[in-house]
C-alpha cells in the first residue's frame, strides 16, 4: 500500500502552520488546534481508515501545535493498516484509545471514542466553529500545489483507471448492461490496484442532454449507442479522474464528428494549462471551439478542474472563476457536447501543472480509431 511520506506531511503541516499565523489566525485562534475532518488529517498526517473495513466512517482527532508538531487520537476498532499509513515520528506522536474489545462492554459511544478523557477544546473545523471557513480556506490553498507524495498516489490511482477503461474499450458490446460494464471496469480496477479499492462515477448511455451521465444500471446497450465512461479510482484518499465516450458499435458520422469538435477542444485547452493563467482562460479557450461550430448551447458544464484529495476542487475551469493556475496543481480538461436526438459526449484527461507548462498524467485512449 502506498502511503503519504511521514516526512512530507510534517512539511504540510509546518506550511499550514506558518500559513495559519501569517494573517493572524493564530492570535483569533491560537494553537494547539484541534482538527477532526477526514481530508484535513489525511493532507497533514496521512491519515487515511479504508473503506472496506469496519472502520469505515470513523477517524481521527489531530492536536496541532504551533510548530507543526501534533498528537494523533484514534480508538483501538481501526485497521492496523492506519498506523502504516500515519505512523509515528516526523513531529507526530500517535495515541490510541480503548474502546472497544470484543469481549467487554464498548466504553461509550463509538463516535466520541477518540476524545481524550476530559476533552473540552472544540474542534476547529467543524462548521459550527468561528474559525472553520478560514481553515478550509488556508488547507484549501495550500493544497492546490501537490507534494511528491501525492502525486505519486494520484499516479498509482491512475494505473488502474487505465486498467478499467482498456478493459471496457475492449469488452463494451451490444447486449450487454451498464451495470455488466461497471462490473467488468470495477473488477480490473481492484487486479490492477491489488487491493480493493473504490471505482465510483458516470457509467452510461447518453442519448443527450437529458443524460449526461450517472451511476450504472440495468440498461442494455443498443447498437449506436454512446456511453460516457467517467470514472475515478480511490487509492489512500487520492484520485485521478478522466473520461472517454465509447461508440456501442461502429460509431456514426455525427458521432465521429462530435469526438472531432471534443478532441479539438481538449487541445485548445490543454494549450491554456500554464503556470500563471487564469482558469478562466482555459474555459474560454474550450468553450471557442463550441462557438465557432455553432454547438456551444450544449456545452453545459465545466470545462474541467482541480483534483487530488476530493473532487472536485479548485482550480474551476468555468467562465467566472477566480482561480489562477499554480505549480503541480493537478487538473482535468472535460469537454463534452449533449445534442437532442444525437446523443451524447465527454472526453477528459489529467494534467499537472509545471513551471513550463504541464505534464500530461492520463494516457487511456479517447478517440475512436
Amino acid at each position: 500500500m502506498r502511503s503519504a511520506d511521514p516526512e512530507a506531511s510534517f512539511q504540510r503541516r509546518k506550511a499550514f502552520c506558518a500559513a495559519w499565523g501569517a494573517y493572524g489566525n493564530a492570535e483569533a485562534n491560537p494553537f494547539p488546534l484541534f482538527l477532526a475532518d477526514s481530508v484535513h488529517l489525511s493532507y497533514l498526517t496521512g491519515f487515511w481508515v479504508d473503506p472496506f473495513s469496519l472502520g469505515a466512517g470513523f477517524g481521527a482527532l489531530l492536536q496541532l501545535n504551533a510548530d507543526g508538531t501534533g498528537i494523533l487520537t484514534h480508538h483501538d476498532r481501526l485497521p492496523d493498516e492506519v498506523e502504516t499509513i500515519a505512523p509515528e515520528g516526523c513531529g507526530l506522536k500517535r495515541v490510541v484509545r480503548p474502546w472497544y474489545d470484543g469481549v467487554h462492554a464498548p466504553r461509550g459511544a463509538r463516535a466520541l471514542a477518540m476524545l481524550p478523557e476530559g476533552f473540552a477544546s472544540r474542534i476547529h473545523d467543524l462548521p459550527d466553529h468561528p474559525a472553520a471557513k478560514q481553515l478550509f480556506e488556508t488547507i484549501g490553498n495550500l493544497r492546490r500545489s501537490k507534494y511528491p507524495d501525492e502525486l505519486a498516489l494520484i499516479r498509482t490511482a491512475i494505473c488502474a483507471q487505465e486498467a478499467g477503461h482498456t478493459w471496457a474499450r475492449a469488452n463494451i458490446r451490444p447486449g450487454m448492461s451498464e451495470l455488466e460494464l461497471y462490473a467488468g471496469v470495477a473488477r480490473e480496477a481492484t487486479l490492477t490496484a491489488g487491493r480493493a479499492v473504490i471505482t465510483y462515477g458516470d457509467f452510461a448511455v447518453s442519448p443527450g442532454p437529458e443524460r449526461k451521465g450517472g451511476p450504472p444500471t440495468g440498461r442494455i446497450l443498443n447498437e449506436g449507442d454512446l456511453f460516457i465512461l467517467d470514472f475515478s479510482v480511490v487509492i489512500a484518499g487520492y484520485r485521478g479522474d478522466f473520461t472517454t465516450t465509447l461508440a456501442v458499435g461502429a460509431p456514426s458520422r455525427k458521432a465521429r464528428e462530435m469526438m472531432d469538435l471534443c478532441l479539438g477542444a481538449l487541445g485548445a485547452g490543454e494549450r491554456e494549462l500554464i503556470e500563471g493563467n487564469s482558469a478562466r482562460a482555459v474555459h474560454a479557450a474550450v468553450n471557442a471551439v463550441f462557438q465557432k461550430a455553432g454547438l456551444d448551447q450544449y456545452f453545459g458544464h465545466h470545462a474541467g478542474h482541480g483534483l487530488g484529495l476530493t473532487h472536485p476542487e479548485a482550480p474551476f475551469f468555468v467562465s467566472d472563476s477566480q482561480d489562477t493556475l499554480v505549480e503541480n496543481d493537478v487538473v482535468t480538461l472535460e469537454p463534452g457536447l449533449y445534442i437532442p436526438g444525437q446523443g451524447g459526449m465527454r472526453i477528459e484527461r489529467n494534467y499537472r501543472i509545471t513551471a513550463s507548462g504541464h505534464e500530461r498524467l492520463s494516457h487511456h485512449r479517447i478517440a475512436f480509431d
